[in-house]
């Protein structure tokens, strides 16, 4: 067992050096956004994603519709069918990669995942990126401070992600393949969980 974490340790060192570090005009329409943002900044919560703010009074498919950096994965989660849960009430942690992420994959991988006939292979590499729970940074440390170094994360996928210390503060995730995403912006509260944005698309086996 100390021989497997000295390997897994050994093989995320090496990518650790890649990651940095993320109409209407009643009255009514008016209030309730600015009562959003006066409650999120009261509450310390306020974060800025693909340009928008992210209320922590939305839930995680609301506030991901939001931001410029997520609209493939959006597309993607309507795909699979996923929508409706993603806004039950969970809590869920979501590793939510950015358009950039998806675009790393190879040419025409979301093209062919968003296809009706691949549907459930959709569905797993996207619930891969969800955990049951509220893991916010302050968490995930302590997961990786319980496993001396590497914490684990079973995700709703029924596959594993782990996580590791990248310098004193940041947090790399590694999927079953051992590839690496960084996490970019942390703690974007939710209504039903909380996001961390990534900058690579995470894969089960």
């Amino acid at each position: 067992m100390k021989m497997k974490r000295q390997n897994l340790l050994s093989t995320l060192g090496l990518a650790l050096a890649l990651c940095v570090g993320v109409k209407g005009l009643s009255e009514t329409a008016i209030a309730a956004p600015l009562q959003e943002m006066a409650m999120a900044r009261i509450s310390g919560k306020e974060v800025m994603v693909g340009g928008m703010m992210m209320s922590p009074l939305k839930n995680i498919v609301q506030n991901a519709m939001n931001s410029k950096d997520h609209t493939t994965l959006v597309t993607a989660v309507k795909a699979a069918g996923l929508v409706e849960a993603l806004m039950g009430k969970g809590p869920f942690t979501v590793f939510a990669p950015t358009n950039a992420a998806f675009g790393k994959l190879p040419d025409g991988t979301v093209e062919t995942l968003v296809m009706p006939e691949n549907k459930e292979t959709l569905a797993a590499v996207l619930t891969y990126h969800v955990v049951a729970g509220n893991y916010d940074m302050k968490a995930l440390r302590g997961l990786i401070k319980k496993g001396n170094g590497v914490g684990m994360l079973k995700t709703l996928q029924g596959g594993t992600l782990q996580i590791m210390m990248n310098g004193p503060m940041n947090i790399v995730v590694s999927d079953a393949g051992k590839n690496i995403a960084c996490i970019s912006t942390y703690d974007v509260r939710q209504s039903n969980g909380v996001i961390h944005v990534v900058d690579s698309v995470l894969m089960p086996k």
